[in-house]
């Protein structure tokens, strides 16, 4: 057996929705409800943090989650972006993506740009929650907020922003 190491990266943002089209939705961000703030607009929760894991899982597998399956998904009244993330994970299976090779997720590091929420207290239970949905160690998790100094919309607070870098470990036999 062969061991080989794969990173992927994957981004996403969406703006928050007015006060008056909130519509009940709330703000999810890394599968952690974020009560009292707007949320974001988007066919699903929009939660950024998980669409980027998404992406970035996609990014080594070859298999789009975020697209088809997920407006699928949402034409159903699937609106939870963890049912999203469960289906890239399913990818890093043999039987579940086009190499078929089979892949590990090793570790997840996280960055997040936005000037509200205030996100510090609450990157703990991040970390906590993405470990639970990708059966990680707290370790194997990081999670980091920045303002972005009011240079981009997201450092302004019409949204936020995530981008996220994923490590895996393909496994692959040897062939002589």
């Amino acid at each position: 057996m062969k061991e080989i190491w794969r990173n992927g990266i994957g981004q996403d943002s969406h703006r928050f929705v007015l006060e008056d089209d909130g519509e009940g939705k709330r703000l999810m961000l890394g599968g952690v409800l974020f009560p009292n703030e707007p949320a974001l607009e988007g066919n699903s929760d929009a939660d950024v943090v998980l669409h980027a894991l998404c992406n970035a899982i996609s990014s080594v597998t070859g298999v789009r989650i975020l697209g088809s399956l997920a407006d699928r998904l949402c034409a159903q009244g699937i609106t939870d972006s963890t049912v999203y993330l469960r289906e890239a994970l399913h990818t890093l299976d043999p039987a579940h993506n086009p190499s078929g090779r089979l892949y590990e997720l090793m570790g997840i590091a996280v960055s997040i740009e936005a000037k509200r929420p205030h996100l510090a207290k609450n990157i703990e239970a991040m970390r906590i929650r993405l470990a639970q949905l990708c059966k990680l160690e707290v370790g194997d998790v990081g999670v980091t907020a920045t303002s972005g100094e009011g240079l981009t919309d997201f450092g302004r607070g019409l949204g936020v922003a995530a981008i996220v870098s994923v490590s895996i470990r393909e496994i692959r036999e040897i062939r002589e």
